[in-house]
């Protein structure tokens, strides 16, 4: 038999992985987008920052690379620098996870939405330095703001249906690890 634990952390993986590939999917859909309209949010880095904020073991770091990455390959980006970057700004999260328990969802919002637009300015200076064509920086800022947005959108949602909670101050893992 399997234990409950472990069971719940690989089914929030396959899960994870599930909603990464549905939202790949939509992305790649011709949805009727015509030039000038406005970029959407990117919900998948809202996603990992809010899982990563409240259970840092349902996502290993190889599991975040490994769907970024494929994000990246099939979206035609360069390929492993916004993996770089987020892989980064999770670990970023990961480590300060003990800190960030006692936040109230305005402070980690504010922590997540400094994070995004840190990493949209890392984005665009590596682009910058290697002299890539970009999308104009009000483009990408109100992708981002988008994103900044449905992050609590995303909490909820995170929270209420799929019951992703902060872990409890003495609370274990499924290796019997404080988390």
């Amino acid at each position: 038999m399997v234990d409950p634990a472990t069971r719940s952390v690989w089914l929030h993986r396959a899960l994870f992985v599930g909603i990464a590939l549905a939202l790949l999917f939509l992305k790649l859909l011709p949805l009727g987008e015509t030039a000038g309209d406005l970029p959407g949010p990117d919900i998948l880095l809202c996603i990992i920052f809010a899982w990563t904020m409240r259970r840092p073991d349902y996502l290993p770091a190889l599991l975040i690379a490994a769907v970024v990455l494929l994000e990246d390959l099939i979206l035609m980006r360069p390929p492993g620098l916004w993996t770089a970057l987020v892989l980064i700004a999770s670990e970023f999260v990961r480590g300060r996870v003990a800190l960030t328990r006692e936040l109230n969802l305005g402070v980690e919002w504010l922590l997540v939405s400094g994070l995004m637009v840190g990493l949209l300015l890392a984005y665009r200076t590596v682009f910058a330095l290697v002299l890539l064509p970009q999308p104009g920086f009000g483009y990408a800022m109100v992708q981002v703001l988008w994103s900044v947005v449905c992050y609590p959108v995303v909490v909820a949602v995170s929270r209420y249906a799929l019951d992703l909670h902060k872990p409890a101050t003495g609370e274990i893992d499924a290796y019997g690890r404080r988390m």
